[in-house]
């Protein structure tokens, strides 16, 4: 899990296309989603956690987002 405030734009981006961060997260409200997701991209930048992968994102807590991993968030509220 990676800060964006600890990380600067351009690294932001490569370790992006390389595929070193898949998801993004939120730190106070523990949710992960898409990169893409509306919902995230929202957030403020002290909130935004960055994830290589889902499995990273479960060890750490955090749930998946409603609003961009729909079927995903369907199986944590049933587990939950």
């Amino acid at each position: 899990m990676e800060k964006h405030t600890e990380i600067s734009d351009p690294v932001l981006r490569s370790k992006i296309r390389k595929g070193e961060i898949q998801l993004g997260g939120n730190r106070k409200l523990k949710i992960y989603g898409l990169l893409t997701c509306v919902s995230g991209k929202r957030m403020k930048k002290e909130n935004r956690v960055f994830f290589r992968s889902e499995k990273e994102a479960l060890e750490k807590q955090y749930r998946p987002c409603g609003h961009c991993m729909k079927e995903e968030y369907r199986k944590w509220k049933k587990s939950a």
